[in-house]
Parts: structure tokens; sequence; C-alpha cells
């Protein structure tokens, strides 16, 4: 069941059409005034939903500006919210609305196969399923089933030629001279020592590995007991091959298929990181930058992204999710009707679940922050931000300052350096801030400042474009001061964080312009300015933990609570020194007797924090 709302002359009569709209489920559809769908939404309550964005207050400004873009709206009647969802998702994948979360990449995975021959070959299949054979993954990229041919073909030698080649042999290939294949094209193995083979592959897949190596050592001492000491030694090799690439691969005890959703909205930009985990074993990840997801918050993100992404698509039975959202009981009805089985959507708090969310988070920010440095992205936002000051020319390079301390102790200044290239690290610097008062932020600002842009005058590194002082009107006034003494003419941006200390309430202060620098929270410019302030708060807590570390002369181990002089002792033992830890993995800090795997994360966060 349809209903068609009539066009409403500008602006738009909400009033007149929530007073005629239902309150069953369904789908609505905001059109502008040149007949474009802006924005798919779903609702159980469609009178409800639609009412909230013609409130008085509390709309973000992204909703603020489509509200007003509105001409009028369609709706769609469904029985249910499950199909109002269904529809919903088919209708942003057709329509692609300006103002909904995006995901524009909609390929096929690739996947890894076993066909079904009586010798069966193994490789790469993209595509419908219609071979007779088993499949295994999805993999999130071709390179990965590659990789994993690769690793197969040196512990198990099944062909992964193609069958035109395969029924044209009349000799083995060089594949058979380096023992990568047994020449099944030429009748050098039978059809059971092929099976074996080709059973060992598949258990290795679905993760049961240690399951191989008990099949390969009893094959072994078989072997030895008939004196083929060759056909011995050959196993021996596998096995050992087979623990090597476990070492590799192997990432956690917990079995079973499932992916791993990460989310990270920031600076303007928003990052999905999916995992995947087939038999306990990581493929692999890839990073998506949903569109029209900036003022979106993480929940919203996987909200909208989890259906696009896996309606239509082969489903694992359980999804971790980074954040917890409305819509979750609803998206696994829907899931698990579309896929034909359990599907289970968690966040999880405990156990082997933890450590896979942990390392997406990881690979989620790595992507996010490559991202917001690239070439492109940065062009752009240096570009906004010459247009949001009103300079002459665009900065190319932007210095921030920031002060570290505790309580006054060890103070430390921050100098950062930003490019048209990203973070230029090479020119970043640290100051030792000695001879003021403790605590006195403004004194350390100025001997920061003065240091710094002495050498400046001295024909010493180069000269700033735009400098931004992390701190409010006492720190601006204290690089004003420098400045003038050291004669030197660079513009000044003081950035401030509102009462709240939220994102996008900063306030800004330019030197020689009265009054604050407006900018709206999706400004390119400020997310460049919040970029940098950040890069430079980070450097100088960096800093300033060093220097008290330093200073205080003891072990970075001594401050872990529930590490005693003995258990220290014994790690040091185990590692051979504070290097060894340092470089030490989780997992390897826990196999030390006496320290458990919670203490053991303690102590890799104490060497990995703020890095």
């Amino acid at each position: 069941m349809t209903e068609e709302i009539d066009q409403q002359t500008t602006p738009f009569d909400s009033a007149a059409f929530l007073d005629k709209l239902t309150s069953r489920p369904g789908v609505y559809r905001m059109v502008d005034n040149t007949d474009t769908v802006i924005y798919v939404g779903k609702a159980k309550n469609l009178k409800k939903r639609v009412a909230s964005y013609f409130r008085l207050s509390g709309l973000t400004r992204k909703n603020t500006v489509m509200v007003a873009q509105i001409d009028h709206i369609e709706t769609t009647v469904t029985h249910t919210e499950n199909e109002a969802l269904i529809l919903e998702n088919n209708l942003i994948k057709e329509l692609m609305p300006r103002y909904n979360i995006l995901l524009r990449d909609d390929k096929t995975y690739p996947y890894l196969f076993i066909s079904g021959d009586s010798f069966p070959r193994i490789g790469l299949h993209r595509g419908t399923k219609r071979k007779k054979g088993q499949y295994f993954g999805p993999y999130p990229s071709a390179g990965a089933v590659r990789e994993s041919l690769h690793l197969l073909q040196k512990i198990f030698p099944v062909r992964q030629c193609d069958d035109a080649y395969y029924a044209n042999r009349s000799r083995p290939c060089l594949q058979y001279q380096i023992k990568r294949c047994t020449a099944p094209c030429v009748g050098l193995i039978s059809i059971e020592d092929y099976q074996k083979d080709i059973q060992h592959t598949i258990l290795f897949l679905e993760g049961k590995n240690q399951q191989v190596v008990d099949d390969l050592s009893d094959q072994m001492e078989v072997a030895s007991a008939e004196l083929s000491f060759e056909k011995a030694a050959s196993i021996r090799d596998k096995i050992i091959n087979l623990r090597r690439v476990q070492e590799r691969q192997y990432v956690s005890a917990e079995q079973g298929d499932l992916d791993v959703l990460a989310a990270i909205v920031r600076d303007g930009m928003s990052v999905v990181e999916v995992s995947f985990i087939r038999g306990g074993h990581s493929l692999g990840s890839k990073s998506y930058f949903p569109k029209g997801s900036s003022g979106s918050s993480p929940e919203e993100l996987l909200s909208a992204f989890i259906p696009q992404y896996y309606l239509g698509k082969n489903v694992p039975t359980e999804v971790l999710i980074s954040h917890e959202f409305d819509d979750m009981s609803l998206l696994q009805s829907v899931l698990k009707s579309e896929s034909k089985h359990r599907v289970l959507l968690r966040c999880p708090q405990r156990g082997p679940s933890v450590r896979w969310m942990k390392m997406a988070m990881v690979n989620a920010e790595v992507s996010l922050v490559q991202r917001l440095s690239s070439r492109s992205n940065l062009l752009k936002r240096f570009e906004c931000l010459q247009e949001a000051l009103d300079l002459e020319e665009m900065p190319k390079r932007i210095e921030c300052f920031d002060i570290s301390h505790t309580s006054g102790e060890k103070t430390v200044g921050s100098c950062v350096v930003f490019g048209l290239e990203g973070a230029i690290k090479s020119d970043y610097r640290k100051f030792n801030i000695d001879g003021i008062t403790p605590g006195d932020d403004y004194a350390a600002m100025n001997q920061a400042l003065s240091r710094r842009y002495k050498r400046l005058q001295k024909g010493e590194g180069k000269r700033p474009d735009l400098l931004l002082i992390d701190g409010g009107k006492g720190q601006l006034t204290e690089a004003k001061a420098v400045m003038a003494e050291l004669q030197l003419d660079i513009e000044i941006l003081g950035i401030a964080k509102g009462p709240a200390r939220k994102p996008g309430e900063e306030t800004l202060f330019l030197v020689g312009r009265s009054g604050e620098v407006d900018l709206n929270a999706d400004s390119p410019a400020l997310h460049l300015l919040q970029q940098v302030r950040d890069e430079a708060h980070r450097f100088a807590i960096t800093g300033h933990r060093q220097r008290r570390a330093k200073s205080r002369k003891i072990s970075p181990l001594e401050g872990i609570d529930g590490m005693g002089p003995k258990r220290r002792q014994k790690l040091l033992q185990q590692f051979g020194g504070i290097q060894e830890v340092q470089r030490a993995g989780v997992e390897d800090i826990a196999l030390v007797d006496g320290i458990s795997e919670a203490l053991a994360q303690k102590i890799y966060d104490v060497f990995h924090d703020e890095k």
C-alpha cells in the first residue's frame, strides 16, 4: 500500500502533512523542488518519526539544512518494520539520496574455491556460486586469496591450474618439479592419496590446524616404522611449514566465522573497518568511508551501514560491532530472515572477541588517519581555511603549539607542523620548559614560542604561514607579545575548547580581527584545525611523560598496579631486558608465569600509549 503526498507550496506545510500522516510502519522519502529525493528513511511509526524533523529545537545542523530543502514528502506504508528496513535499503541503493549515509562499494567479494572433480583444483572465485564444490571466504581482496593460495601450495601440493590446461598435459609441469603439485594430470598420484591432501586443505581452511598436524604426525610415524625415511622427512617438512603458517595467521583460539565492524567518526570524516574472521583465522580487513556521514555518531553510522552492506549478501552467524544502536534487534531479525540462518549482532565486552574488536579499532584509526592525511583531502581543507579566515594566500605551512604538565611538574611545550602533504614529523620540536612558576601556562607558552622563533630570526628553520595556539585569550596574548618582540609578521589563530569541551564547539580568535571566527561544526577548515590541535596535544603529552619518567629514574614497570618486584624480575629475566618487553605483544607477556592476560595488557599499554 502506498500513500503519495501531493506537492506542497514552499515553504513545506509540515503541520498539514503530519495531520494526515499514518502511524503505521513504512518508508518516507523527502523530495526537493526539483523532484529529487534527498533523503530516505524508515520508521516503526511514520507519524512520530517524520514529526521529529519539525520540532523547534534539538535538530543537528545537517538535518536543519535538509529540512529547509523539503518541497514534499512521499511515503510507502509496509506491513512490518522489517519490510520497511528492506525497502529503505533498496531505495537508498537505487536513488543515492545526498543526505543519506551511502555505501558506494558494492562489489562481489572473492572466495577460495575447491572444485568437485575427481582431482579437485583450488583457486580464486568471484561471482555466483554455481559450480559444484566448496567455497571459503569471503576474502577482503583478490590479493588476500592469492596470498592464501601461495601459502597452501607450500604445504599441500594440490593443483591450482585451470581445467583446460590440466586436461591437455602429457608430462608434468614446472609445479611438479618444484614440489608444489603431485601431477595428477599424468597419473603420478592415486585418487586416495590426492584426496588426503584435499581433506587436509579443507581442514586447514576451516581452522582445524591441530587436527591436520595430528594426522600428519601419525603418517610420519608410520612412514618411519616402514623405514620410508624420505617420505617421513617430507611429511615432517609439511608439519614445520604448517606450524610457521599457523604462527603467521592464527590470531585467536576462538573458532567460527564472524565479521568485526569498527566505526569511528572524527574531523568531518567517518570510517567503518570490516575485518573478516573465518575459522579463527583473520583473512584481513577492508575500510569503507561512507558519504554523507559528517555529523553522524558511530551508532548512526553502523545503523545505516549494516543493512546496505549485508542485505542480499552472505552474512556470517555473528557480527561484532563497536557501538550498540537502537535498531539492533530489528536488524538481527531481518538478516536472519534474509540469510535463512541465525545472525547475532553484539558489542563484545569480554573474552577473545574483545581482541578482535581492538584490532579492528586500531585498523580503523590507521585508515582514518591515512584518509585525513591524503593530499587531495588536505588541499581542500587548506583552501577552505583560507576562505574561512579571509587570508590573501592559502597557508601552506601551519605550526601549532601546546603545553603539557602534571601540577606544574616537568612542563613540556610542543610544536607540530602540517603542510599540504600532511604532518611533517621531521620538523616537530619539543621544548623542556624551565625557570618559570610551576603551572604558569602563559609563561610556558611564551618560552616555547621565543625559543622556536629566535631560531627563525637567525635563519634556522622555515617560516610558517599560520601560527595556531592551543588555548584561550591568555595564550594568544603571549603569542602576540613574542611576535612583536621578534618583529615577525605571522598570522596567529587561537583555538580554545568550548565549555563542554566537545568537538565542533571550539572558540576561534584571529589576531587582528574583532570578535570570534565562526566556523560550522561540519566545516572542513575547522576539521583541519582540530586535527592539527589534537596532534600538538598528543605530542606534548608524550614529551611530558617521557621527561617525567626520565627525571624520576624508575622503570616504567614500577608504576603498574599488581606488578611487584618478583614479577618484574621474572619478566625481565624471561625477555632479557626492558627493550624486549617493550617489543613483546600481550600474548607473549601473558606466557610468563604469574602474569595474567589483564596484567599483560597493562604492561603492553604502558609502552604503547599515545604513540
